[in-house]
């Protein structure tokens, strides 16, 4: 993938989708790319929603569970994505950054056997991750990012971080505390922080299990669980290395190295 005239193309460059949205501001000189969830059913409605007038909001990116693209707005332009915000001693990060959005309906709420989104889907533990929000205090639901989703996000953040030297990666959460809460717990931040920014030193090495959980022999499910699994819920573990979503950790005062998956660990 590459970027021309502020629009993203293929490799080959024939151009990503591009579906234009009104909802767009003067010229912008980025410094910040901030990560969002669109808190809806799916990717196409988010997009047809963030392309009407009435919406009065935007993003630049659009990425589907599928780790499908979509631009709506060009790079250099202004998307109505951030609100009210602050971060770096700026105002206002609608003219400071580019914005993108992941398809994922957000915060979930127990009901039966499932979670349920606010527009009535309902979802299956399967898909959910149990965690209380770094600004919050109850537990809540969270729907899962995809692998292809977070693929493709690292694809385009990369991208975009390189073209347009941007100083650092943020959550809507970081810039707008009192009002925001994506793109959430589910979205491992700190790895993809690293991974866009390159900066091995910001994967902070100390964590902690949030639940038990199964210690792997290598990076995936599919991948027979060691001895000693699981691992007891408060767990210390240190980071060595990151493949995706899956962390390659030690045990702290154990002799027992493993694969686990890195959204059920939390920062110590």
């Amino acid at each position: 993938m590459r970027i021309r005239n502020h629009r993203l193309c293929n490799d080959d460059d024939s151009p990503v989708r591009y579906v234009p949205s009104p909802n767009i501001s003067g010229s912008l000189q980025a410094k910040y790319l901030v990560m969002h969830f669109t808190a809806g059913a799916s990717a196409q409605e988010s997009i047809e929603w963030l392309t009407s007038k009435k919406a009065k909001a935007s993003a630049h990116v659009v990425i589907g569970r599928d780790g499908s693209v979509t631009q709506l707005v060009p790079f250099n332009r202004i998307a109505w994505h951030a609100g009210e915000s602050f971060w770096g001693g700026l105002q206002g990060l609608n003219s400071y950054s580019i914005g993108i959005e992941l398809d994922n309906a957000g915060r979930l709420v127990r009901k039966g056997d499932g979670w349920r989104a606010w527009f009535g889907t309902t979802y299956p533990d399967s898909e959910v991750l149990q965690a209380v929000h770094k600004h919050e205090t109850e537990l809540c639901g969270w729907e899962d990012y995809t692998p292809e989703q977070i693929q493709s996000a690292l694809t385009v953040a990369s991208l975009l971080v390189s073209t347009y030297q941007l100083l650092d990666v943020v959550g809507h959460e970081d810039i707008a505390p009192h009002r925001k809460c994506d793109p959430g717990p589910a979205f491992p931040m700190a790895n993809f922080r690293a991974r866009v920014m390159g900066r091995a030193d910001n994967v902070a090495q100390a964590y902690r299990t949030t639940t038990e959980l199964n210690i792997r022999s290598g990076p995936g499910a599919q991948n027979a669980a060691l001895p000693g699994s699981p691992l007891p819920q408060g767990t210390a573990v240190n980071f060595l290395k990151a493949e995706g979503g899956w962390w390659l950790v030690d045990v702290q005062d154990r002799d027992l190295d493993g694969w686990v998956n890195s959204r059920y660990l939390q920062r110590v």
